[in-house]
Parts: C-alpha cells; sequence; structure tokens
C-alpha cells in the first residue's frame, strides 16, 4: 500500500470540474485504503478563512492557509486532496515549494463552455459587467505552465479525466493500484510516454 504523503491540488476556472474529480477521486483512494482529507476552496472559505474577500491579498492570503493545511496532512502521510480556483501562478509556486511531494491538476475548460454550463449564470453577469473581479473574465486566471497532470474537462468526460489522474498517481507510486490491476514497469513507461507526448503530463 503506498502510504507517502502528497498533495493533490486542483486548480482551473470555476466550474471546470475540480470538485467533482476530487470528490471521485477522493472515493477510489479511500476504497485502495489510503488516508485521504479533501480541501475545497467554498468549504475552507466558510470555516477557515471566514471574513476574507476576494481581493488579491485575500485570495492568495486563502490560497496560502489552504496550502499550509495540505502541507501538514502530507507531512503526516495524508493523502490531501485541494480543490481550489487558485488563480495567480506565484501563490501557487510558493505552496508548491512548502511540500515535499505535490501533484498539481490543471482542470482546462473554454469560458464559452464554462458559460453554457453555468446554471446560476454567474458567468453570463460577469461578462455582462454585472460582477466585478470574476475570475478569468475581468480579473486573471493564470494557467499552470508545468502541472503534472492536464485534464480537459471540456473534451473528455469525468470518467476519462479521473482516469488520467489515477494512472499518473499509480505510476509514481503514490497510489495503490487496483486488486488485480497492478502495473508493469514497461506498462508505466509506455503510459508515461504516451501522456508525455500528449501534453498531458510534465
Amino acid at each position: 500500500m503506498a502510504n507517502q504523503g502528497f498533495t493533490l491540488w486542483f486548480t482551473g476556472l470555476s466550474g471546470a470540474g475540480k470538485t467533482t474529480l476530487a470528490k471521485k477521486i477522493e472515493k477510489v483512494m479511500l476504497k485502495r485504503g489510503m488516508n485521504v482529507e479533501m480541501l475545497d476552496g467554498d468549504v475552507v472559505r466558510t470555516n477557515l478563512s471566514k471574513g476574507l474577500g476576494f481581493s488579491k491579498e485575500d485570495r492568495d492570503t486563502n490560497i496560502r492557509r489552504i496550502g499550509f493545511v495540505a502541507s501538514l496532512l502530507a507531512r503526516n502521510n495524508a493523502c490531501c486532496i485541494a480543490a481550489c480556483i487558485s488563480p495567480y501562478a506565484d501563490i501557487r509556486r510558493e505552496v508548491r515549494a512548502n511540500h515535499e511531494n505535490f501533484v498539481e491538476v490543471f482542470t482546462k475548460c473554454s469560458i464559452e463552455v464554462l458559460t453554457d454550463r453555468d446554471v446560476k449564470g454567474l458567468y453570463k453577469k460577469a461578462l455582462a459587467g454585472e460582477i466585478k473581479g470574476f475570475t478569468g473574465v475581468d480579473d486573471p486566471y493564470e494557467e499552470p505552465e508545468n502541472a503534472e497532470v492536464m485534464v480537459d474537462t471540456e473534451n473528455e468526460s469525468i470518467d476519462e479525466s479521473c482516469d488520467r489522474i489515477i494512472r499518473y498517481l499509480e505510476t509514481k507510486g503514490l497510489m495503490p493500484a487496483a486488486p488485480g490491476d497492478d502495473i508493469s514497469a514497461d506498462e508505466e513507461a509506455r503510459i508515461l510516454d504516451k501522456l508525455k507526448a500528449l501534453d498531458f503530463v510534465s
């Protein structure tokens, strides 16, 4: 069983599938006997970062807090799954630097598709100027340049994205293979080469 602590950090625009994927991965990890804790951005804002606004300074403070808690959990051999927009590259690098084992997952999806999916209509309001400081519209989202895994939630299913992440964790020895599904060294190399060729992993 893999018992090495690490943080699995999901970043991406609102509605791109971070929390959905994180919860699905969490269930798989629990079934495989892993010690897992999940930090969802919205939940953390309610409990750990209550009172913070959405200025860059407050957003940075929120991400630092999530990163700090995640690093404590990882140091104690837990797998911490963090799902938060975390729009600024400098703070993501700062969080990464405080981890020994850090896996960044970029959930990529276009504004056009996110707007169509948005049942609350927040993207449409932001695009119309009714909401200010909305990430990806009038506040920047800086895409990761070297994320360990990139999932294209616009063009692939949740199951496909989930499988991509699980395979990466398995090949890195961070997640035990499913019973009866151990991966040979040759198969591991083949999968990694294919993912690298598709620019899904670095």
